[in-house]
């Protein structure tokens, strides 16, 4: 959030947004624009940004009536770091499955955030992660342990999974973990498979999907395919069918590489978006019939699932020091188990309703 106090400039000033505008960017005000792309900005402290001199465009400051035009960038600056960079340690329950001293394997509940940001302060993996270690380092009475940074100063962060997608992550406890394990990121040796259920019958019992996947043109907020290859990253997606409920559909997810919401935004793609997936359309009732009793039944799975249906199930890897591929599973939560069943449950009965007629 745009923050409205401390927006005095000083001689250093600390990045919180940076944005490119995209080649169909039409000119609009900085503010508006602004508006557009930080989530849970408001216009006032937008404006009072401006005033203060803490947005700039193409290196300079700028008032909020500066017209954005395609290919400007457009910056926030303020005195202060930003708060996701303010790591605190904070006492959360973590379910961790596998630790050593190079590395660690937890299970994420839904609902929990990854790491700090904005709007998201405390109460994330990253707090539960630096009073785990210090708390180990204390009762060990070792020396000082240095945590391992990615490029986005997360300690021990290799990947990460969306707030409300429950599963498996891997956490690098070393510099040389890190090293490795974001090689094997890179170079797609991992193996990550995910579970989901989805709106409509997929066609095909197995596919892929690809299409570069970058930020929406217009709302920053979502992310969006470009078949053509003119934004974004390659990403690719493999699928198999694991079960089929008539209007959903509960499928295996394989990453080969690993894109911002790639799996929400590729199953989206091709009409198939995530049940429940609220950012990308999955909380509406996009299949079934017009009868109140089926809406009243959907809308009962959306209670039991308050959330987006997909759940990072199988993790691989091979470990920094030993060398051994380590594979992880987890069983499906409590939220989706239930939901997947109440489908079942409908689809046997529509079906054992259908032969009687």
């Amino acid at each position: 959030m745009i923050e409205d106090n401390d927006l005095e400039t000083s001689d250093h000033l600390y990045e919180h947004y940076a944005f490119t505008a995209g080649k169909g960017q039409e000119p609009l005000r900085v503010d508006k624009f602004l508006m557009n792309f930080v989530e849970n900005a408001t216009r006032n402290k937008v404006q009072q940004a401006a005033k203060s001199g803490n947005i700039y465009v193409n290196g300079s400051p700028v008032k909020q009536n500066y017209r954005v035009k395609a290919g400007d960038e457009v910056k926030v600056l303020f005195a202060h770091p930003p708060h996701e960079d303010l790591l605190v340690a904070e006492d959360i329950p973590l379910n961790i499955v596998y630790e050593d001293e190079a590395v660690m394997v937890v299970n994420k509940p839904a609902g929990m955030v990854v790491h700090p940001g904005h709007g998201n302060y405390s109460g994330t993996l990253i707090n539960g992660l630096v009073y785990h270690f210090e708390k180990n380092q204390a009762t060990e009475g070792g020396g000082e342990r240095n945590l391992p940074n990615n490029s986005s100063n997360r300690p021990g962060l290799v990947h990460r999974i969306d707030k409300d997608t429950s599963g498996l992550l891997v956490i690098a406890k070393t510099e040389e973990a890190m090293l490795s394990l974001t090689t094997q990121f890179f170079n797609k040796t991992t193996e990550r498979q995910y579970i989901a259920l989805v709106w409509g019958n997929v066609t095909d019992d197995e596919g892929t999907i690809t299409g570069h996947i970058g930020r929406h043109l217009k709302d920053r907020l979502l992310m969006d395919v470009f078949p053509d290859g003119s934004h974004g990253k390659e990403a690719v997606t493999h699928y198999k069918v694991l079960e089929r409920f008539g209007y959903v559909t509960l499928i295996a997810c394989r990453l080969e590489t690993g894109r911002t919401h790639q799996i929400r935004v590729h199953l989206k793609h091709i009409g198939h978006p995530l049940f429940n997936d609220e950012r990308y359309g999955g909380d509406k009732i996009l299949k079934g019939t017009t009868f109140a009793k089926y809406k009243q039944f959907v809308e009962n799975c959306f209670a039991v699932l308050p959330r987006q249906a997909l759940h990072a199930k199988t993790l691989g890897f091979t470990h920094p020091v030993t060398g051994v591929f380590m594979r992880f599973d987890s069983p499906l939560p409590d939220d989706m188990t239930a939901c997947i069943e109440k489908w079942r449950r409908y689809s046997n009965n529509t079906a054992n309703d259908d032969l009687q007629d």
